[in-house]
């Protein structure tokens, strides 16, 4: 069992991974009141090199000496889907609380196995769910438990993305070797099921999905075998019809998670692109409720952080989920923080995306 710090200095955090996620993480770190001691990627060059760009005191040589390193309180693993399970073994065997990028991994059995063994080592084990972190969404969240929306009839969600729009657009994640089986839906669609579930309390209990792979053939990675895009069908526990759709070549949308749920009273809908607005839909009189403190229910209010009319955004959700890890690492327990069964779950869906999408059935969740 890990310890909590019982110093009030600030928490050491360090990083694995020098890419793009390393800056977000990094900036969310220092926002939240950590320091940064170190990072270390691919090579020792490349781990200077990142580590001068995001102002972290220590290049690593390698993860081994990360490790080794007390000053570390927490490790946050931002590195190719492919890696996490091994990166974030050694982590929890080195006695480090985690922060792993989503997908928690690449495989469901990969992804129980680290549930089980951060369950283990007693530590904090967090998954960057981050869109949970907007102020709006727990807004959303609180009408739904609350009964103000009524028993839910349907939920349409979507996540559009248009940067792997032309077969000349590449990445890692396009691999199957680095990314895993699934691409788009793992990686975004992962994110729409999870704010989904959390803002409905209500879980997916079957599904049945087609994909596409737009693309046969990509610049770098060659012949492609993970989807563009997949549309899901599915229904919630409780009955409530369920239509998503998930794409990286939607001409225009750049960041387009959009959730909007339909109940007897109400309907809500958020989207990530307008944070600072929920609309609430009646049969008359609907609205567009924006977000302003003193109207908020209290855990939506807790991530108020800026008086209203000042925006508050991706960067700021990622920095409330990096304050809430701190925070449990220090013994609290925040309301819906994600942790590695959150992970899992993500992994099953994507799992049954997949398996659907293969068979032409419904899959049971």
């Amino acid at each position: 069992m890990t310890a909590a710090p019982t110093s009030t200095a600030p928490l050491g955090i360090a990083l694995i991974g020098g890419g793009f996620m390393a800056d977000v993480h990094s900036r969310a770190a220092r926002a939240a009141g950590a320091r940064v001691i170190g990072l270390t990627s691919s090579t020792p060059e490349r781990s200077r090199q990142a580590a001068e760009r995001i102002g972290a005191e220590t290049a690593y040589e390698n993860v081994d000496a990360l490790l080794a390193d007390d000053r570390v309180d927490v490790v946050h693993v931002v590195t190719p889907n492919d890696t996490h399970h091994a990166l974030t073994v050694r982590v929890l065997d080195a006695g480090k609380h985690v922060v792993t990028e989503k997908p928690l991994a690449t495989t469901v059995g990969e992804a129980i196995d680290l549930q089980a063994r951060a369950k283990g080592a007693g530590t904090v084990a967090t998954v960057p769910f981050v869109y949970r972190f907007h102020p709006m969404v727990r807004e959303a969240r609180a009408r739904v438990a609350s009964g103000q929306v009524g028993p839910l009839f349907s939920v349409q969600g979507a996540y559009l993305q248009d940067w792997l729009l032309g077969s000349a657009d590449d990445n890692w994640r396009v691999s199957t070797e680095a990314g895993g089986a699934s691409r788009a839906f793992a990686d975004i669609g992962s994110h729409l099921c999870d704010l989904l579930e959390f803002v409905t309390a209500d879980r997916l209990v079957r599904l049945q999905a087609v994909t596409r792979t737009v693309h046969p053939e990509r610049a770098s990675t060659g012949r492609v075998a993970t989807e563009d895009l997949a549309g899901v069908l599915a229904e919630t526990a409780s009955g409530a019809v369920v239509s998503l759709l998930v794409s990286q070549v939607a001409p225009g949308r750049k960041n387009g998670l959009v959730l909007e749920v339909h109940g007897a009273s109400e309907s809500l809908r958020f989207e990530q692109e307008r944070p600072e607005e929920l609309w609430i839909g009646r049969r008359t009189a609907s609205e567009r409720h924006l977000r302003n403190t003193d109207e908020l229910h209290p855990d939506a209010a807790r991530l108020s952080v800026l008086p209203p009319g000042h925006p508050l955004g991706y960067q700021d959700a990622f920095t409330a989920f990096a304050a809430d890890t701190y925070a449990a690492v220090r013994g609290a327990t925040p309301e819906g923080l994600p942790v590695f069964a959150d992970g899992v779950r993500a992994t099953r869906i994507t799992d049954a995306v997949l398996a659907s999408a293969r068979t032409g059935e419904w899959i049971a969740l």
